[in-house]
């Protein structure tokens, strides 16, 4: 089929969708949350002053290398700074100057209009867990996925009130050739979810084919002049800029698509010990992937990205959710503020190797300092385990769960006359109770956060129950939502011309597993 007659297919069958849409059942997600808490700044002036000064000496002095990327180099030395081999070194302000024309927020468009995300500002946009090659669950452990797996968790995404945005690669499904399973992967977010979602980084090509299908699904005109993909473009650090990521990134600025331009940092390992030094090299680093970015495109949108952790000085493992993280964390969203950026860091970081206590602590620290550090996009938010290795199902709806507290931690303080309660306290007086007072029926629906997964049972309820821990519970609420998952509606003339171009893609290149 033509690319003509896939868009004059991709045109159809909207009497059709809008039947289906009137008779689908409506699932809940909850807007991205609009922070009403202040920031928590770890540095002072001096302290941000010195960073900003040492990043500029960084990429004056020591440079950055963009690999196997001849374009990229005369690009930059057209920009004005000194190119030697595959070194770029940039004359102080350089990179600066070009990340001003970035925007300081965008909205990601979903194909549900109720759904679409705005990127910046006081808001925090949750996606999913993005990357793992294995899968767990209770039923059948660790394994590597598959794209039945990678299927499942899209519907969960979906499913997951608190979570705003459908993700990337939640797994790496295995089963189907590596040249390929973006294609596959692309068409479960655009099909099975109608939130946003994110492109392929694995290959230019890749990423062009992102554009393309997001042609059909959205309209070409659309696509060029909206943003409908936020992508993760990751600097291999130390300062070091390869050819794949860069030629991904170039796709999508070209393409006005975001992308999230972020240091992949393990402290004592891809970066100094210390979280000053730490700062310095994820400032220089993102400074440099947001100016090329600039370079392509002027006002091509782009997201400070901090992915940061220490190491353990005697396995060489990375660790999660400690002090040394939360600091490097809080001071990159104080830098990315500075420079009028969004910002993306934290996630449900953890080591352990089940959905456990160190899991839950760790992952606890993690999401709470993403909220106060002022993140913006905070992938990884739920189904996060082992270091990032593997996709939790029981893991996934346990976080989904808790990023609701977040949005009632970030609603703040209400001071309004119904916040008062004065009516309350007057009616209840000394040695009363709360129970059956009129405020508290106007307003125990709302009052507080209720967890869909936690037991408050008595102890004799829920031993007769069982005794099920949490891990129990995660995975009954897990077969739940698969169970009552509806497929939102779409036109079936763009759903043909996704599987169109799919299938014309895949026959027009040989299997590739490696």
């Amino acid at each position: 089929m033509t690319d003509a007659a896939v868009r004059r297919r991709a045109r159809g069958g909207g009497g059709a969708a809008r039947r289906a849409e009137r008779s689908a059942v409506s699932v809940e997600t909850a807007r991205y949350i609009e922070r009403n808490i202040p920031n928590f700044e770890v540095l002072n002036e001096e302290a941000l002053e010195i960073i900003e000064a040492n990043a500029e000496i960084v990429l004056e002095e020591i440079g950055v290398n963009f690999v196997n990327n001849p374009a990229a180099l005369a690009r930059w030395k057209d920009a004005g700074a000194d190119v030697e081999g595959e070194r770029v070194r940039m004359p102080k302000g350089l990179a600066r100057k070009l990340c001003a024309t970035a925007p300081s927020q965008y909205t990601q468009h979903a194909r549900n209009p109720d759904r679409s995300v705005v990127v910046g500002g006081k808001n925090l946009v949750l996606a999913p867990v993005y990357g793992p090659p294995f899968v767990h669950d209770a039923e059948k452990g660790r394994r590597y996925a598959t794209m039945e797996d990678f299927r499942k968790f899209v519907k969960l995404g979906y499913m997951s009130k608190w979570l705003h945005h459908s993700g990337g690669t939640v797994c790496e499904p295995t089963d189907i050739p590596v040249n390929k399973r973006h294609l596959d992967m692309l068409q479960a977010h655009m099909t099975l979810s109608d939130k946003p979602f994110m492109g392929s980084v694995t290959e230019p090509s890749r990423a062009q084919d992102s554009v393309e299908m997001c042609e059909i699904l959205f309209g070409k005109d659309f696509v060029q002049g909206n943003t409908v993909m936020t992508s993760l473009i990751n600097i291999n650090s130390p300062l070091t800029f390869d050819d794949v990521m860069m030629g991904a990134l170039e796709v999508f600025a070209k393409n006005n698509q975001a992308s999230i331009i972020s240091p992949f940092i393990v402290g004592g390992a891809m970066a100094p010990v210390s979280v000053a030094g730490t700062l310095t090299q994820v400032l220089a680093e993102v400074m440099a992937g947001i100016a090329y970015s600039q370079l392509i495109r002027p006002g091509a949108p782009v997201i400070f990205g901090a992915f940061v952790t220490s190491i353990d000085m005697n396995s060489g493992a990375p660790t999660f959710g400690t002090p040394e993280a939360a600091h490097v964390t809080y001071g990159a969203g104080q830098l990315a503020r500075r420079m009028g950026l969004p910002f993306r860091s934290a996630g449900s970081f953890c080591g352990s190797k089940l959905p456990d206590a160190q899991a839950a602590y760790e992952t606890a620290n993690s999401l709470n300092l993403g909220l106060l550090s002022g993140v913006n996009f905070m992938l990884h938010s739920c189904g996060w385990l082992e270091g990032g290795l593997v996709s939790s199902f029981e893991k996934f709806v346990m976080d989904a769960d808790q990023l609701g507290a977040l949005h009632h931690l970030a609603r703040g303080v209400s001071v309004d006359e119904n916040a008062q309660a004065m009516d309350a306290l007057r009616e209840v007086g000394p040695g009363g109770h709360y129970l059956g007072c009129a405020h508290t029926q106007a307003n125990f629906k709302s009052a507080f956060w209720r967890s869909e997964l936690f037991d408050y049972k008595p102890y004799e309820t829920w031993s007769e129950e069982g005794g099920r821990d949490t891990m129990a519970l995660a995975g009954e609420r897990v077969k739940r939502l698969l169970d009552t998952y509806q497929q939102p509606a779409l036109d079936p003339g763009i759903a043909e011309g996704l599987q169109d171009y799919i299938d014309r893609k895949k026959a027009s290149m040989p299997d590739a597993f490696m």
